[in-house]
């Protein structure tokens, strides 16, 4: 049955449950830093389908690999050795001599891949002590977000994403981020873990600073508790690094990844340290489609994309762009910081609705996203040129502009 695209609006309301809150969009096609809707328009895409395509949409390479596998098979089942899950599994945790000796879990998602993480957390923090004072408790960050499920949902630090859910799921606690102070308030007996992400993204884009991580570590080794590094939207060479830790110099314990893994595809990774690998036996965790097969073909295209002449362009670009962004700061009031790591980052407004902004963007063939209201957030492919962000900059100007005169 066609879709009649001039009323997919009515259609789409009818048979969906109201979840998303879509922008006035429809899309026909993408391909490297450009997406274009039904009418032809072109649009610049600095989303990245929310830093997911990092090598940029319909990368050749990519589906080159990707139509190989399908040509060979596209699902198995976990109960059979897979030759290129091992290749990316293999591959990935090679990406650093500091994860040597880690194993992987595989999961879909950036929620599975969190969920494995604090279930492994929970599981080693009850066989190494006794049921007496077996440790369960998790710190997490206030303005964190760790996935839609109910555990995940239930160690996110926004109350938004907990109304008409309670109870939640227990014993996540919350600290502050960068108050060395709030974490010791919060941690006793059956702490087991610190679970944060190294730059919360639906959080507003707010990095952790590199003296506070290393103050993390240090109370983990400290009191023998597991430090879960959430990189599922920081990772994959957003900041000009293939992991975040690598920028902080702080290296974790677990690390969740998924979003960019696969540049499109649904792809989750949980890589567990050596000291912990060993936590998990046979059936304490499966996925029925973690690590498919397509998914592991594109996931090795894009690691080896990502060199590190890759991801020194990618420190390049993004020091042109913070260098444009505050150069807009010091022209217009309304624009109170910019923050983040390579092309991760925050443009925090001083006036609320900061959906207007991107609405006005998107009028004008870019594309762009917004947190909390007041916050700008750019995940652009990290393919983009100077001439792409020139022009980025030109359409947020306006925008900016225009905001500044209406209000």
């Amino acid at each position: 049955m066609k879709i009649d695209i001039n009323n997919i609006y009515d259609i789409e309301n009818e048979y969906f449950l109201k979840t998303y809150k879509r922008n006035n969009l429809v899309i026909s096609k993408a391909k490297n830093q450009f997406i274009w809707d039904i009418t032809n328009k072109r649009y610049l895409d600095f989303t990245s389908g929310i830093s997911v395509c990092n090598v940029g949409h319909c990368n050749d390479i990519v589906i080159e690999a990707v139509k190989k596998q399908l040509d060979n098979f596209m699902h198995i089942s976990n109960l059979y050795y897979i030759p290129i899950q091992v290749k990316f599994a293999r591959t990935i945790i090679n990406k650093t001599k500091l994860l040597t000796g880690a194993k992987i879990f595989l999961s879909n998602s950036g929620a599975e891949a969190n969920e494995c993480a604090i279930k492994l957390a929970r599981k080693w923090g009850f066989i190494n002590h006794t049921n007496i004072d077996h440790r369960y408790e998790i710190i997490c960050f206030k303005n964190s977000f760790h996935g839609r499920t109910m555990a995940t949902m239930a160690a996110t630090g926004q109350n938004k994403f907990h109304e008409y859910l309670i109870p939640l799921q227990e014993k996540f606690v919350f600290a502050e981020i960068n108050n060395v102070e709030s974490i010791y308030k919060v941690l006793n007996k059956r702490t087991i873990a610190i679970m944060l992400e190294p730059i919360q993204g639906e959080g507003g884009v707010v990095p952790f600073s590199k003296e506070f991580l290393y103050k993390v570590r240090e109370i983990c080794n400290e009191n023998n508790l597991l430090l879960i590094f959430d990189e599922i939207q920081c990772a994959v060479g957003r900041t000009g690094k293939f992991y975040a830790f690598e920028y902080y110099g702080v290296v974790p314990d677990i690390i969740t990844l998924a979003k960019a893994l696969a540049n499109g595809l649904p792809l989750g990774a949980t890589i567990v340290t050596k000291k912990y690998s060993d936590a998990f036996t046979y059936g304490d965790h499966g996925s029925t489609f973690g690590g498919n097969p397509i998914s592991c073909a594109a996931a090795i295209t894009v690691l080896n994309i990502l060199n590190n002449q890759f991801l020194e362009n990618v420190c390049n670009i993004s020091q042109y762009l913070h260098y444009k962004l505050c150069n807009l700061k010091k022209k217009y009031s309304i624009i109170k910081d910019i923050r983040g790591l390579g092309l991760m980052i925050g443009i925090e407004l001083s006036i609320k609705n900061g959906h207007d902004i991107m609405r006005y963007c998107l009028e004008h063939g870019l594309l762009i996203t917004c947190t909390h209201d007041n916050v700008i957030r750019l995940l652009p492919p990290l393919i983009i040129t100077h001439e792409d962000v020139d022009f980025a900059i030109t359409i947020m100007e306006d925008a900016f502009k225009w905001k500044t005169l209406k209000k």
